[in-house]
């Protein structure tokens, strides 16, 4: 199974106290999205759930899933840039 490694780490801020993760890549990124999102159901995180999934799998290139971690990210307004 793919890691999905991203060129580039994206920062996050979540949880009760606003904890920050660099995620480093789809595996990091679904288990956010999967487990620790503070707000699931929107489109874009069912997109960027989907992306990562997908990049597990072999299916998607890491940078699809990046962009779409990022926006799902940045709508749940937990993206630090």
């Amino acid at each position: 199974m793919e890691q999905g490694w991203f060129d580039k780490p994206v920062t996050v801020s979540v949880g009760v106290f606003g904890t920050v993760h660099y995620v480093s890549n789809a595996r990091e990124a679904a288990d956010l999205l999967l487990n620790h999102w503070p707000a699931p159901g929107s489109r874009t995180h069912r997109v960027a759930r989907q992306s990562c999934l997908e990049v597990l799998r072999g299916l998607k290139d890491a940078r699809v899933a990046r962009e779409d971690f990022m926006q799902a990210a940045r709508d749940a307004d937990i993206l630090m840039e």
